[in-house]
């Protein structure tokens, strides 16, 4: 069938249509979200979290971090067709037209809302909302193209799922979750900066100012180091705030040593050699600082 009867054109190697449309979400970054999300919620009570607010909870969650990723290809598919990292994603690669995608993304903001006002809370609905057009709108449209300091103030509406997780179990903004935001706002520029370093010659191309791109390499690595110090720092506050025990304590300093480690590598390495190790590093940090505090919750209260 023609391309021009349909709208879209038939994905490439007969390639299923609806992984498409799963990868406009991010899958692999929905999953990180979605488990900070759910680790806010756990943490929120001693015990279980009933299970229709932790289904719709991180449903709803999910639905609009998506919608959110959705749009930021619609609006990232020009920049995304000149860099080597993204030039096959579903919209520059001509696999889903714009048109579609923009439905796509609507439609699953809109179920969210539903969700999380009706099945959940109102507050939760808000934070979401407000999350969603932080990314999809401020960040995406705006910020990312205007600032080489992005990623730090975008990554206020990346750090939200914990938070968000909290007020769905609990109907209100804690210390707590307002601390598990935190987490993930100081974590999100070194996280990212790693990864710009090793593309700064994409983004430049596209662009987009990022650190590494108008700063230059030791800067970016100095602020790296700068930001992990300051996250080994803040990861030591739910001990301090009595929100958690020992093993967090014990975890989240050999983690963050360990990132802090990665960051003075980085610091003292010549080009990008050591940029995506970083990088990595930085994924397992949260993944298992997160699972720590998920274990010291319900072994601390055994």
């Amino acid at each position: 069938m023609a391309t021009s009867e349909v709208g879209l054109a038939e994905p490439r190697s007969h390639q299923l249509l609806w992984r498409r449309y799963l990868e406009l979400t991010k899958p692999k970054v929905l999953a990180l979200i979605l488990f900070t999300a759910l680790v806010g919620m756990l943490l929120a009570v001693p015990g279980m979290v009933p299970l229709s607010t932790l289904f719709f909870g991180l449903l709803g969650i999910e639905l609009s971090a998506a919608a959110g990723a959705a749009i930021n290809h619609v609006v990232d598919q020009r920049v995304d067709a000149l860099m080597d990292r993204t030039r096959e994603r579903p919209l520059p690669s001509g696999d889903l037209d714009t048109r579609h995608a923009v439905a796509f993304a609507l439609g699953l903001a809109v179920i969210s809302m539903l969700i999380l006002v009706v099945l959940v809370n109102p507050l939760t609905a808000l934070l979401t909302f407000a999350a969603f057009i932080g990314y999809a709108v401020i960040y995406t449209m705006y910020l990312k193209r205007a600032t080489p300091h992005n990623i730090v103030w975008g990554g206020i509406s990346g750090a939200m799922p914990p938070l968000l997780g909290w007020t769905a179990v609990t109907g209100e903004v804690a210390v707590e979750g307002l601390l598990l935001a935190l987490l993930v706002f100081i974590w999100t520029p070194p996280h990212f900066w790693a990864l710009a370093i090793k593309r700064r010659d994409e983004y430049a191309r596209a662009g987009i100012p990022m650190l590494p791109v108008t700063h230059g390499l030791a800067y970016t690595k100095l602020q790296i180091l700068i930001y992990t110090l300051l996250l080994l720092w803040v990861s030591l506050m739910p001990f301090m705030i009595h929100m958690s025990g020992l093993l967090y304590l014990i975890g989240a300093l050999g983690l963050g040593l360990g990132f802090v480690y990665q960051a003075v590598r980085l610091f003292r390495s010549q080009g990008d050699a050591l940029a995506m190790q970083t990088f990595n590093y930085s994924i397992l940090y949260l993944s298992a600082l997160f699972a720590i505090l998920l274990a010291d919750h319900y072994l601390g209260a055994a």
